[in-house]
């Protein structure tokens, strides 16, 4: 075989995998960060149906690092949470149609019945492990990457 050849199909797997990686980045189950200090992919659970966001995090007694839940609602919200039966602290980041973190809630107390407001506008919230968002540098003006934010969104997921 050339070495023409061997560039050829060298740089085709190349780009399939670059194709592989991106549609990674913009599925269901992941978030990517796009932020000052970097980029950061999040496996996820999705709660996009009332049953499965009341539940949310409660009960769950550790979380890997990049793992988190992203609640979807169907249209912008006047988001409120609270932490009763949640027993590791979470970073709540409220996040606007755009994708964009209007809001974060820092290090949420465990078993806490306080209301959490996010503030309104709210399409999506994304909880991740208490202090992380300080620790990577996660801060409001963050774009969220992921399909729930469609064509429109700061940060679609065609880029």
């Amino acid at each position: 075989m050339t070495k023409l050849r061997i560039l050829k199909r060298t740089g085709l797997a190349v780009l399939m995998s670059c194709f592989a990686m991106a549609a990674l980045a913009c599925s269901d189950d992941t978030v990517t960060l796009h932020t000052d200090s970097g980029k950061f992919l999040f496996n996820i659970s999705v709660a996009d149906e009332p049953a499965e966001q009341a539940q949310g995090l409660m009960f769950v007694k550790s979380m890997p690092r990049f793992t988190g839940m992203l609640f979807v609602y169907d249209s912008p919200v006047h988001a409120t949470f609270w932490m009763k039966n949640t027993l590791i602290p979470l970073d709540m980041l409220f996040i606007s149609p755009k994708g964009v973190v209007k809001n974060i809630r820092h290090e949420a107390t465990p078993q806490s019945e306080a209301t959490i407001d996010g503030g309104t506008g709210v399409l999506a919230v994304l909880e991740i492990n208490g202090g992380l968002a300080r620790r990577l540098g996660i801060s409001e003006g963050a774009r969220i990457q992921h399909p729930a934010f469609g064509p429109d969104a700061a940060f679609p997921c065609n880029e």
